[in-house]
């Protein structure tokens, strides 16, 4: 069964929101690029590059021998022609791919505490995309719902990370279900290098399409470093009682009706055990999960996540 946070109050009738204009979409952009900017600035950039290693070493010149130099770099060669003795310097490859796969489906555009799951989106993705910028990595976006909706090839540069964060803000997806299985699998088909996967979602999923999911999760994880990031509310472990309420699941349309005072605690005991079975998942195929929370900053999870990680990889 589907989380109780996937159901919501059905609205009363009115016409759909129109789409922001440009000059709308342009505001948000400065506004969020404003907001995260100081931020990758201050804190995330020397986190970032701490924690998400290069693909290796790079050969960049030969130096003379100084005492204390570890005898296998000595280039052998050069040291024969010249008759002094080199070594080989190397320096980290530093150049990588992050991808940010985000879930838009309709169950995101839920919230209880100031903002929808969705609205958080957009302000992680400038964050995570900021950062890798600021090192020289390459920046790609994937969106899915109960299909893949778009491919942004990775690429370099600040004005790449704007388009990324401006393609969220003005995205109005085709599907309203989720797919996690099959977007990770189109993932793993386009990626051609180790890579970076942040996967932006609410993992609400039971039954036949979890066990599909926890598939996919581990055959990408084989080769590329998965970062969950975890869109929370807390109506997700919490059932408010408020007696008997007519409930829609945005992703299908189904209606019910639920006595929430009498399903409390055995919907707050259903969350929990669901909640930390997708940890365990997490733990098992060694990934570091980002939970965002709609009544928290943004902020404060990705700088706990890259200080969890770095005490982690110093073991």
């Amino acid at each position: 069964m589907p989380l109780f946070s996937r159901w919501r109050r059905p609205a009363p009738d009115a016409e759909p929101a129109a789409p922001p204009g440009l000059a709308d979409v342009m505001r948000q952009v400065r506004r969020i690029d404003l907001r995260t900017r100081g931020l990758v600035a201050s804190q995330f950039t020397g986190e970032y590059h701490s924690v998400f290693k290069g693909q290796g070493i790079e050969f960049v010149e030969v130096r003379e021998y100084v005492p204390g130099d570890d005898v296998r770099t000595i280039d052998w060669n050069v040291s024969a022609r010249t008759g002094q003795t080199f070594v080989k310097k190397y320096v980290e490859e530093r150049e990588l791919t992050v991808i940010l796969a985000v879930d838009l489906s309709a169950s995101q555009r839920f919230g209880t505490r100031g903002r929808f799951k969705s609205e958080m989106v957009p302000e992680v993705a400038a964050t995570l995309a900021m950062s890798a910028v600021r090192n020289n990595d390459r920046v790609g976006l994937l969106v899915f719902t109960d299909r893949v909706e778009a491919f942004v090839p990775p690429q370099k540069g600040r004005r790449h990370a704007l388009r990324i964060l401006r393609d969220l803000l003005v995205f109005r997806p085709a599907g309203v279900g989720t797919d996690l299985a099959g977007a990770l699998e189109h993932t793993r088909r386009v990626l051609r290098s180790r890579s970076i996967v942040f996967l932006v979602s609410d993992f609400q999923l039971s039954g036949d399409a979890r066990s599909r999911f926890e598939r996919a999760l581990g055959g990408v994880a084989v080769r590329h470093d998965v970062i969950p990031v975890v869109l929370a509310d807390p109506a997700d472990a919490e059932m408010p009682e408020v007696g008997v309420l007519r409930l829609v699941d945005p992703e299908t349309g189904r209606m019910t009706y639920v006595d929430t005072d009498a399903a409390v605690e055995r919907f707050g005991t259903s969350a929990k055990k669901e909640r930390a079975e997708l940890a365990r998942v997490f733990r098992r195929l060694g990934m570091d999960e980002i939970e965002l929370r709609t009544d928290q900053p943004v902020s404060s999870a990705v700088v706990s996540f890259f200080r969890r990680r770095e005490r982690r990889l110093r073991r």
